[in-house]
């Protein structure tokens, strides 16, 4: 069976940059122990890059949300050092969730990184969506909100909707 390890938004600006917290800091490790075991195993590993452009702030989502962050080519926009495994795709996706899941064929999918009630959730439910007979895993310990109490309402969403959730806190 093909597993599938999606790390969702990896980047300087969640971790310690313009949108950093301390539990997205505290979540690297366990994050890059994770993608050396699917690696180890032969395993997919696929990664994803929020992505916006210089006109952030005139945006739908720079209106809702008024920090600018991810924005394509700068310091904030590379995935943390450590973190990217050689030889992995990366998709930039310009919104929470990227549509483009159903061209993976998937078979076994678990997601990590960050934010967990935003972009990751947004993926899972896709993924979910587009393959609801497969299973579909978050792992709760590689994983981090914007705040611990919109993590958990994300956690229990994913959970309602069939997605697993691996290493529940």
């Amino acid at each position: 069976m093909k597993r599938t390890l999606i790390v969702i938004d990896m980047q300087n600006d969640f971790i310690d940059g313009s949108l950093g917290t301390k539990e997205a800091e505290a979540i690297v490790d366990s994050v890059r122990n994770l993608i050396q075991e699917y690696k180890n195993r032969g395993d997919e590993v696929i990664y994803t890059r929020d992505t916006h452009e210089t006109n952030y702030m005139q945006t739908n989502e720079g209106r809702h949300l008024p920090v600018e962050h991810c924005i394509k080519g700068t310091a904030g926009w590379e995935i943390a050092d450590g973190i990217y495994a050689d030889g992995c795709k990366i998709i930039d996706k310009p919104s929470f969730g990227y549509t483009g899941w159903n061209q993976y064929g998937f078979e076994d999918v678990c997601l990590i990184g960050l934010c967990t009630d935003i972009c990751v959730v947004s993926n899972a439910l896709i993924i979910k969506a587009l393959y609801p007979e497969i299973r579909v895993a978050v792992d709760v310990r590689c994983t981090a909100g914007v705040t611990p109490e919109s993590k958990a309402a994300a956690l229990e969403t994913m959970k309602m909707c069939q997605i697993e959730l691996v290493g529940e806190e």
